[in-house]
């Protein structure tokens, strides 16, 4: 993971970063639509981009719902770098940035397989599954500064 660059920017500054990562991951693996996934917040969250050397790999989205309450979602690493801690890289800066932020809780949306690696992470599962772009999901909620 020497050569693993995160980078939390504006849509703007990685737009076609982002884009590239999410399209093939949700839209061709996942089959998600594309207006389920772009929904038009993009520009107005800040997003965590994870670079392998020049290449972008990895991409979660920051969005503020309030003052006390972030949503980290569109959590996505390519199929050719999973399993090599990348989505945990993604994640832990996601929460640091936040961290800083002074945000007091995030939650996320999980898919149901991914939820132990949430939960890894601090996250505890809050209520019932529900169906999401036709996909199995927890929420989960974790309160900031956790050790």
């Amino acid at each position: 993971m020497r050569d693993l660059v995160l980078q939390v920017v504006p849509f703007a500054a990685a737009k076609s970063a982002i884009y590239a990562i999410r399209y093939t991951v949700f839209h061709i693996e996942q089959g998600v639509a594309l207006e389920i996934d772009f929904d038009g917040m993009d520009e107005t969250s800040m997003h965590v981009v994870a670079y392998r050397g020049e290449e972008p790999v990895g991409t979660a989205r920051i969005r503020m719902l309030n003052d006390r309450l972030a949503k980290i979602e569109r959590v996505a690493v390519l199929a050719a770098y999973r399993g090599q801690g990348i989505g945990k890289a993604l994640m832990e800066a996601a929460v640091s940035y936040l961290d800083c932020q002074a945000v007091p809780e995030i939650k996320l949306n999980s898919q149901v397989q991914a939820k132990s690696f949430y939960e890894k992470l601090g996250f505890k599962p809050q209520g019932n599954e529900f169906d999401e772009a036709g996909i199995l999901h927890i929420e989960m909620r974790r309160s900031l500064q956790q050790t």
